[in-house]
C-alpha cells in the first residue's frame, strides 16, 4: 500500500503560533546507568503539524481524545490552488471546485503552496508562512458548513486568512502589514480589509464551523504536492488524549485505497 506523509517535519526550530510556547526536548536519562534512554517535552498544541479540537474555540465542544478515530479518516480529496494565489489573496469555493472532486462529507485538504515558506524549507520565511498566506471569506465558510467535511487541512499558518486573527493587530504594530493588505485588498477587490473581515466575521473558520463539528489541521506539508487535485483515503492521527484542545498530529493520505 502507498503511504503519503502529509506532515511537516517536527523541531525544536518548528515555530508555533505567534505567542505560543515552542517545543522543548531534554534528556532526563541516558544509557547510562539502566541500558534506556529517556526523554522529556514540553510544547503548546500548536506547533508543526497539528489538529484544532473543537473546544479550541468552542467552550461546549469536545476535546481532541473525545472524539472518535472515526472523526479523523476517511475519503478526501487535495486540492491544489497554489497557481491562483499570492500573499493576502482570498480564496473562493468555486477556485477549488474547478480543480478537483470534491464531495460531501469529505476530508479536504488545501494546497496554498505555502508549504514551500516553512521553516525546513530551501525558501523559508516564517513572516511570509505565518503572515502572509492567503485566506478564505465568508463565503468559503459557509460553503464548508453546506458541504459538511470531516475536517479540513491547510499548509500554513492558519485556516483563517491572518489578517483575520490577531495578527492583524501584531503585524501591524510591528511591520505595517495590515495598512499593505487593507491596499491590497483596495486594488484586488474594491473593499478595505475592515469591509473584508469585519467583527462579526473574526476568526470565522474557529468561531463558525467549530460548533458544527467541523475542526481543521494547520502547518500540512511533506508530501502534499504528490497528491495534487486527486483524492484519496486520509487519516490524522492525534493523540488520545481526554483533555486536549488541540494536538500534534501525523497526516497521511493512502491513495491506492478505493471509495
Amino acid at each position: 500500500m502507498k503511504i503519503l506523509d502529509l506532515t511537516q517535519r517536527l523541531s525544536i526550530m518548528t515555530p508555533p503560533w505567534p505567542s505560543y510556547e515552542p517545543l522543548n526536548v531534554k534528556f532526563f536519562k541516558r544509557l547510562m546507568p539502566n541500558g534506556a534512554s529517556g526523554q522529556i517535552i514540553t510544547t503548546s498544541n500548536h506547533v508543526g503539524t497539528h489538529m484544532d479540537g473543537e473546544i479550541h474555540f468552542c467552550t461546549s465542544g469536545r476535546t481532541i481524545g473525545e472524539q472518535p478515530i472515526e472523526d479523523f479518516v476517511g475519503p478526501g480529496v487535495v486540492v491544489d490552488i497554489s497557481d491562483e494565489v499570492e500573499d493576502f489573496s482570498i480564496y473562493t469555493s468555486e477556485m477549488l471546485m474547478k480543480k478537483a472532486d470534491i464531495r460531501k462529507g469529505d476530508i479536504l485538504i488545501i494546497n496554498t503552496g505555502y508549504h514551500k515558506y516553512a521553516w525546513d524549507q530551501p525558501q523559508a520565511d516564517e513572516i511570509r508562512y505565518m503572515v502572509r498566506h492567503p485566506g478564505p471569506g465568508h463565503e468559503f465558510m459557509e460553503w464548508c458548513k453546506e458541504m459538511q467535511f470531516k475536517w479540513i487541512g491547510v499548509d500554513c499558518g492558519s485556516a483563517d486568512h491572518p489578517m483575520n486573527t490577531i495578527l492583524r493587530k501584531w503585524s501591524e504594530e510591528l511591520y505595517g502589514l495590515a495598512t499593505e493588505c487593507s491596499q491590497y485588498f483596495q486594488k484586488k477587490y474594491g473593499k478595505t480589509l475592515e469591509e473584508i473581515f469585519p467583527r462579526v466575521d473574526y476568526q470565522m473558520m474557529h468561531f463558525g464551523l467549530f460548533p458544527k463539528g467541523i475542526i481543521h489541521a494547520e502547518n500540512l506539508g511533506g508530501d502534499i504536492d504528490k497528491l495534487s487535485n486527486q483524492r484519496a483515503y486520509i487519516g490524522a492521527f492525534p493523540w488520545r488524549a481526554i483533555e486536549l484542545e488541540s494536538c500534534i498530529c501525523r497526516i497521511v493520505a493512502f491513495p491506492d485505497i478505493k471509495e
